[in-house]
């Protein structure tokens, strides 16, 4: 599934591009054309000009004469012009039409064309096709028309260069639609790998709280099934696998819960829920508490809280159940006779909680999944203590709920310590 969104990523990527650089390309292609053609043109203005100059105009019997003795197709004694351009045939013609002289090739006895620029196809025996720039303008004395010049010059020069510019632009172009799969490809596993991290952990939520439901209701089912089977006077075993009933719809309660928790609890808290807390009073309550449940584990509960009020604005209920997942961890990870702190304090507009435990701690390599929903360290004494793998995920969720941030510091068999930090007002 992942391999084919990749491909179409990929694809669509590649078809997106592709389209705008083919675009880019002829966009290239139709304005060099334009430049080089005005270029030429140009030129050809400038030679027909000049020809225009060299040729003698005088007026016999009523008729103007034209001599074109003075013209020649190769001129050579001329400033060097934009683009070289080899004349074709130069061509004059009467006021009427008519065609009086000529050099080049031959013409025909009428003009045909209007004054003007045309392109044309030369008359070529040759089988490369040759084109010719046209030019035709009309010839004035004194205010008076005298007739028209016509001059033709071939396109060779700007066929040469676009014949390049084509080449490369049919090699650059596929070339550069390859490399653009190529990223299209890589960049579409890039963008993918989000997305598959999420699709397996939403794998192995799934796997996880199908197995977690199913040990409860399976010890449901069957206490309730040996429950009818059983005799009616054994109050002692019947009244056993009620409670044991009771025990295991409980856990899958709890369960349940979390899980709700945690599909209802997505992104940023609504401002308007949050209200005003003194942090102080909210941990002092937690450390009460939780004195007592040290004392029947035999742990040392240590708290150090500032001795004025520290205020926030916070959900306290939700606070209360993240520092608690917290405090719970810390107390079940925890040798008897070791040590658990929790400690307030506050620094530049932040406040910061610190529960820390000189306990098991967690291996490197777990650190970066305990937030992870299931996630277990050890997978037997998680099921012994009877955790879900839930609790930090759900303090995790709490925390950045409130904008916070929630860290953790751990080695192996020295402790664990993990820091929440709020802002303040």
């Amino acid at each position: 599934m992942f391999h084919q969104s990749r491909r179409r990523l990929a694809y669509w990527f590649t078809l997106s591009m592709g389209s705008i650089l083919i675009l880019f390309a002829f966009t290239i292609y139709y304005l060099q054309l334009q430049d080089r053609i005005k270029t030429f043109d140009e030129t050809l203005y400038t030679r027909t000009k000049r020809l225009a100059m060299k040729t003698e105009y005088r007026l016999q019997k009523g008729r103007w004469q034209i001599h074109t003795d003075n013209v020649s197709l190769q001129e050579s004694d001329t400033p060097p012009l934009k683009i070289e351009t080899k004349i074709a045939y130069v061509r004059w013609y009467d006021s009427q039409g008519n065609l009086e002289q000529f050099i080049g090739t031959a013409a025909p006895g009428q003009l045909t064309s209007s004054p003007g620029y045309q392109t044309l196809k030369a008359d070529s025996d040759t089988t490369q096709k040759q084109l010719l720039r046209q030019l035709t303008i009309p010839l004035q004395q004194d205010k008076e028309s005298i007739g028209y010049l016509q001059v033709a010059a071939y396109l060779n020069p700007i066929q040469e260069s676009l014949t390049q510019l084509r080449l490369f632009l049919s090699v650059g172009v596929p070339l550069t639609l390859g490399l653009v799969g190529l990223f299209g490809w890589v960049l579409g596993g890039v963008a993918m790998q989000p997305t598959r991290h999420a699709y397996e952990q939403l794998q192995r939520f799934t796997a996880d709280a199908s197995h977690e439901l199913r040990a409860p209701v399976a010890a449901i089912l069957s206490n309730a099934q040996v429950g009818l089977l059983a005799s009616v006077d054994d109050t002692v075993q019947q009244r056993r696998r009620l409670e044991n009933i009771v025990s295991s719809t409980k856990s899958m309660s709890a369960l349940i819960n979390n899980l709700l928790f945690l599909a209802r609890h997505q992104g940023r808290l609504n401002p308007q829920d949050l209200k005003e807390i003194d942090l102080v009073v909210l941990v002092q309550s937690l450390v009460d508490e939780y004195k007592i449940l040290a004392q029947q584990l035999n742990l040392n509960f240590i708290a150090h809280l500032p001795p004025t009020p520290v205020k926030l604005k916070a959900d306290s209920d939700l606070l209360t159940q993240a520092l608690k997942n917290l405090l719970d961890n810390a107390c079940k990870y925890t040798v008897s006779g070791d040590t658990v702190t929790l400690k307030v304090s506050t620094k530049l507009r932040r406040a910061f909680i610190e529960i820390e435990d000189n306990g098991i701690g967690i291996p490197a390599e777990d650190l970066p999944h305990i937030f992870e929903r299931f996630y277990r360290v050890d997978t037997a004494r998680s099921r012994q203590t009877g955790g879900f793998g839930l609790g930090l995920a759900i303090a995790q969720q709490i925390i950045e709920a409130h904008g916070g941030q929630i860290t953790v510091e751990s080695v192996l068999e020295k402790g664990t310590k993990f820091q929440i930090c709020l802002s303040l007002f």
